[in-house]
């Protein structure tokens, strides 16, 4: 199969990830270096002050986490399982209408993977920033991942 024909990875997220889904959220740059996941405004989705509720906002953030993740590390998935550690947050300023997550690799993929080569089971941090279509940050998230690796065949 050609990379031509591989699905997107806001595309595999879509399909593998209900809450994806249920936000609406749209992918608009996956690289390893960095990710950006958009959501739009809807009044489903609002808190009591007319803008994304604060959950909304954190599954956006997780979401681009993931998505930077899959991208840098999607090539480990037959020998380990990526999985999040811990996850803070940080509500800056009122979020209203859309909203976009930028996220970014806290540390070389290449360390990573050595570490992984070595037996051990690495941790490593995304760092997510929120802004609104004014550019204004809104909210600022730090989420640790770790590699698990896989159990050896028995």
């Amino acid at each position: 199969m050609s990379s031509e024909t591989l699905p997107s990875i806001g595309e595999m997220m879509s399909a593998s990830v209900p809450m994806v889904r249920t936000l609406h959220l749209e992918f608009t740059e996956t690289t390893a270096e960095r990710a950006v996941v958009r959501m739009p405004d809807q009044s489903d989705f609002h808190n009591h002050v007319g803008g994304p509720h604060a959950g909304a906002m954190f599954t956006l953030a997780e979401s681009a986490s993931g998505a930077i993740v899959m991208t840098a590390f999607g090539n480990q998935l037959g020998r380990a399982v990526p999985l999040a550690v811990r996850a803070e947050i940080g509500y800056k300023k009122l979020a209203m209408g859309p909203v976009t997550a930028t996220a970014e690799l806290g540390r070389p993929v290449a360390d990573v993977i050595a570490e992984l080569d070595a037996g051990e089971r690495p941790e490593f941090p995304v760092h997510v920033v929120i802004t609104r279509e004014d550019g204004a940050v809104t909210g600022e998230m730090s989420i640790v991942w770790t590699l698990r690796p896989n159990a050896a065949p028995q």
